[in-house]
């Protein structure tokens, strides 16, 4: 039989419990429901849904995945204005799906989780929130990997005098018009960014520690009669992203070998010695390794800007600030105004980590000492009944909804399959872990992510590459399409769950 959860604690207590607003939190809110479970609560920290779409507002934020690839398989969008939309589009679409699937009424808002403790005892989760405490028989953690932003360590920033943010929390009601401004790094952000606000500075340095390779993006608006075309028939939609996602699936299945990366590199390097004539800056904006071995950017107007007259690339990382003086680590000083931080966010060690505390009361970043370990990307050991969404090695170069999607189907198939045998708890076994993960590494050893000559987040801090899916993503679909009981330690009687 079922446990009553509401005399489990005087918190309020629910069958399922979801943290994060964001596209993942949403995908198993809406899954959620379709497997008729009613007894569940989303907890989202803001005001409203959104996630990383929600939190990044800079100038020219949009996705690098072609809009009909990013958005949920089963929730089609006819009506995006480009092929790859914008961040206020994105974030309509999110809410939009939210109401259409009746998700708002399971949504408690300003609840941001400040600890999830597992008990041995009650067989529930305890999460407190800064609006109380919830418990929970399963906690699917939705937080997403691309929501604490990273502050560099700069001796002397606290005396820099003018105005200074990180580009995830843009200072709209700052003018940047004839401001010297400086932007620190080069990655995913600044590239969107820094083409909008160039014509507006009268002084632009852009801090490079390295620089990225930069594809053309093949970006154009979406007529009405397209969008018509989508709205009355489906299918061309739907042949549209399977098209994407074929290109996508390409592109990651290269990653698996250097030599066909750096045939992938020839149109990079083409997009570059295009767009710059000067001899000089060109070779500041030439990576020096295999293309994907950080992370593949696209724009049109990058390039373009940083050869604009205003722009100074400063190809050294930013060491130290002294007033509005900032003195690059080859010794080069600027003045500015404004700092803009797109210094990226905290991948390799998800936050989330430090709030997360298994049955022995110890945190998961504790516990990974900077090394993220679990099962399939989606639990790890001594934490039953939890769900990491966008886990340890789970992340493809392809569209988050991929993973999003493999993921919540292998989770609701777990709380499917406990619901049905009355299994207490779920966790991973030890030893399979030890061994999935061994695999994992073996897979990556080879690949452009850890021998593409480069340094970068999908490397942890002790340099184990503990952020990607070494394998294509219909491998990831086909893994994650049945949940194995006999893979993982059950509180639960063998003999029935053999019968399943």
């Amino acid at each position: 039989m079922m446990k009553n959860f509401a005399n489990l604690s005087a918190s309020p207590c629910y069958e399922v419990i979801v943290m994060g607003g964001g596209f993942a939190g949403l995908g198993a809110a809406i899954q959620l429901k379709q497997a008729g479970i009613e007894n569940f609560v989303l907890l989202e920290k803001a005001a409203e849904l959104g996630g990383v779409w929600r939190e990044n507002t800079y100038p020219g934020c949009a996705c690098d995945v072609p809009s009909s690839l990013y958005s949920y398989s089963f929730a089609p969008n006819p009506h995006w204005s480009r092929v790859f939309a914008g961040q206020a589009e994105i974030k309509q679409y999110l809410q939009h799906t939210a109401e259409q699937y009746a998700v708002m009424p399971h949504v408690r808002f300003g609840q941001e989780v400040l600890s999830a403790h597992w008990s041995d005892t009650t067989d529930c989760w305890t999460v407190a929130t800064t609006q109380g405490e919830f418990c929970a028989r399963f906690v699917i953690m939705a937080c997403g990997p691309m929501h604490e932003p990273v502050f560099p360590k700069v001796k002397g920033i606290d005396s820099f005098s003018g105005e200074i943010f990180h580009s995830s929390r843009w200072r709209h009601d700052i003018d940047l018009t004839g401001k010297r401004v400086a932007v620190i790094g080069t990655g995913a952000s600044a590239i969107q960014f820094v083409p909008q606000i160039q014509p507006k500075v009268k002084q632009l340095s852009v801090f490079q520690r390295t620089p990225h390779w930069v594809l053309p993006k093949m970006d154009s608006s979406l007529p009405a009669s397209v969008q018509q075309l989508f709205r009355f028939l489906p299918l061309a939609q739907q042949a549209m992203r399977s098209t994407v996602y074929a290109i996508f699936e390409t592109l990651n299945g290269g990653m698996q070998s250097k030599a066909a990366m750096q045939q992938f590199q020839r149109l990079a390097r083409f997009n570059l010695h295009y767009a710059i004539k000067d001899p000089a800056l060109r070779r500041k904006l030439t990576p020096g390794y295999v293309i994907g071995c950080k992370r593949v950017l696209q724009s049109n107007d990058w390039y373009p800007a940083l050869a604009q007259p205003n722009v100074e690339v400063i190809a050294s990382g930013l060491q130290e600030i002294r007033g509005n003086t900032l003195i690059a680590a080859d010794g080069s000083q600027i003045e500015a105004d404004v700092i803009i931080l797109g210094t990226g966010f905290e991948i390799a060690e998800p936050p989330i980590a430090q709030r997360i505390y298994n049955r022995h009361g110890q945190n998961m970043a504790a516990v990974w000492q900077g090394s993220p370990e679990g099962y399939m990307g989606t639990m790890v050991a001594d934490c039953p009944n939890g769900f990491l969404m966008f886990g340890p090695n789970i992340a493809v170069s392809s569209s988050a909804f991929i993973i999003i999607e493999a993921q919540l189907g292998y989770i609701m198939d777990a709380i499917r399959q406990a619901r049905q045998h009355d299994i207490r708890s779920i966790e991973p076994d030890p030893e399979r872990i030890a061994a999935f993960n061994s695999r994992v590494q073996d897979a990556l050893k080879n690949t452009v992510w850890n021998s593409g000559g480069c340094s970068s987040y999908f490397i942890d801090r002790n340099g184990r590459n503990s952020t990607v899916w070494p394998w294509t993503t219909f491998k990831m679909r086909q893994q994650l399409s049945h949940f194995n009981l006999n893979e993982y330690l059950l509180d639960q009687h063998a003999g029935e769950v053999a019968e399943s």
